[in-house]
């Protein structure tokens, strides 16, 4: 593509990119002034803080609640009351069987489940430098060209990159003009530039980034680059921090936080004694377990060296690591963040891949539900060993797809004749991880700000099963009224007695709460 051609496709992306995020070219090109500042909130009258108040009632980023945690889930209170139904919660005398609890919205008879995917495609063609999903359209990269799909399994390319990163990209909406998309990668540089770095900014660096630099001189580093299209590309000059991460690395800019985040590979071991000579060739490669580091900044040419977010956890085997964080969030929820990490099995050479959620990117969960995927059988495409990548999007039929690449030969194994391809694992309906009451359960929501007047439900329920939904203290919706969901419903109308809306005033918040029997709960949509 000529170079007149690129101009127009930028201008095009831009455009786009602001109005697929909702937001017009001046909020866009002015989100990155405030973007290190937390807005001023009431405390107490006449006391204001910038720091996040926590509590509820909630706002969701996007229109979508799904339960990959429970982070949405009220943890129920309890009471304590006498024969004459009086309250005597701490206080009180009664014996051993002198009073008698009550439950207060406590969650009864669900658990969490993450879903093995019901689908794979591969091998195919598609973009592997990351996947952006904007609205209806999915753009993606390689090393040498961007490209456009609707579905995920056509793409065409666009535009031939220019100084191409070598790095996944991602949208930043908090961006100069110049910059609005973003890529990071790790590599190297000489002693001599470390050594400049290094006065420049002495405490950004991380020991185990000099790994080889008595034998090679190279010290490792993370590098970025940016662009205003996503086509024509700028190197930063400097490294964005000194430190080793020698896997793929996922960054993103986080609104709620109004930075930057990057997702790195760490190391789970402890610190070295003083009283030897140094040895850092040695002393942690051997004993080290692979996990995920974390960073965050307000700037994203300056990043500090990563800690410790993820390590492999006691479940796993004492062999066990984390090869990648394959960090993303959920389609339509950006506020519900996921990771699809691969977990080498040192001791077979063999991998898998698993599910981990969070509410805000700095505490993780495993979901549970065992691993999602496991190596196909040796002999397959990808039957020797798998890496997710992001990101998680949605397919035209509702379809949650998650990239990622399999290799036919195990990851150490000799590498004269492997061969990696490309694939998805796909979850139907988008059913990655369900609420789940094997018989019967019941729960209530944290207090949330709907971002729409109706409610659509991702369920599914056996054929004696069924779900019911109230909306609390809101006269007409209530379980008596409700309409049960029964059967195989995506993102089907929750109704009430002929009532298809929530029936809540505009800007107050609602409490949900479910009674469901033999049934899965995948998600919750507003419109």
């Amino acid at each position: 593509m000529s170079d007149s051609k690129d101009v127009s496709r930028r201008v095009f992306l831009e455009a786009a990119a602001g109005g697929a995020l909702g937001l017009s070219a001046a909020q866009v090109a002015g989100a990155g002034v405030a973007a290190a500042e937390q807005p001023v909130r009431e405390v107490v009258r006449g006391i204001t803080t910038r720091r996040i108040v926590q509590g509820e009632p909630y706002e969701l980023a996007g229109k979508r609640l799904v339960f990959t945690n429970w982070y949405y889930v009220r943890p129920g209170d309890l009471g304590w009351i006498n024969d004459k139904g009086e309250s005597v919660y701490v206080k009180g005398n009664e014996g051993p069987w002198g009073a008698h609890y009550v439950g207060v919205d406590t969650p009864r008879g669900i658990r969490l489940v993450a879903q093995k995917p019901d689908r794979i495609l591969g091998p195919l063609e598609r973009p592997y430098r990351g996947i952006l999903q904007e609205g209806k359209l999915l753009r993606g990269w390689d090393s040498q060209a961007y490209f456009e799909s609707s579905d995920g399994l056509k793409w065409e390319k666009k535009a031939n990159l220019v100084h191409a990163p070598e790095g996944l990209v991602f949208f930043d909406p908090a961006g100069a003009e110049g910059e609005r998309y973003k890529s990071v990668w790790t590599e190297e540089i000489s002693r001599e530039a470390f050594e400049q770095y290094r006065k420049r900014r002495p405490d950004d660096w991380e020991p185990r980034a000099l790994l080889h630099v008595e034998e090679t001189g190279k010290v490792s580093c993370i590098r970025g680059a940016v662009s205003p299209d996503g086509i024509r590309w700028t190197k930063l000059p400097d490294p964005l921090v000194v430190e080793y991460s020698d896997t793929e690395i996922v960054a993103y800019y986080d609104r709620a936080l109004k930075k930057y985040v990057m997702y790195t590979r760490y190391w789970s071991l402890g610190p070295r004694t003083g009283r030897l000579p140094p040895d850092i060739r040695n002393c942690w490669t051997g004993v080290g377990r692979r996990a995920i580091g974390r960073s965050e900044t307000t700037d994203f040419r300056r990043f500090p060296p990563s800690d410790l977010l993820v390590e492999p956890p006691p479940h796993l085997s004492p062999s066990d690591v984390l090869y990648t964080n394959c960090r993303t969030t959920v389609p339509g929820a950006p506020d519900h963040h996921l990771m699809f990490p691969t977990i080498w099995h040192v001791d077979e050479d063999d991998t898998s891949i698993s599910l981990l959620s969070s509410h805000d990117g700095k505490v993780w969960h495993w979901v549970p539900g065992g691993p999602l995927m496991d190596t196909q059988p040796f002999g397959q495409w990808d039957g020797g060993c798998v890496w997710a990548s992001p990101n998680l999007v949605e397919f035209p039929d509702g379809a949650f797809a998650i990239p990622y690449r399999g290799d036919n030969f195990p990851h150490k194994y000799p590498r004269g004749q492997r061969k990696v391809s490309l694939g998805y694992a796909l979850w139907s309906k988008g059913r990655l991880v369900a609420v789940e009451a094997t018989d019967r359960g019941e729960f209530a929501t944290i207090a949330i700000m709907p971002p729409g007047r109706k409610l659509r439900i991702n369920a599914l329920t056996q054929r004696v099963g069924r779900i019911l939904v109230q909306v609390d203290g809101i006269s007409g919706r209530s379980f008596a009224d409700a309409l049960p969901v029964a059967g195989d419903q995506h993102w089907t109308p929750v109704v009430w007695k002929g009532h298809d809306d929530l029936g809540s005033q505009a800007n107050r918040p609602i409490v949900l709460r479910f009674k469901m029997e033999k049934a899965k709960l995948f998600g919750l949509e507003f419109a």
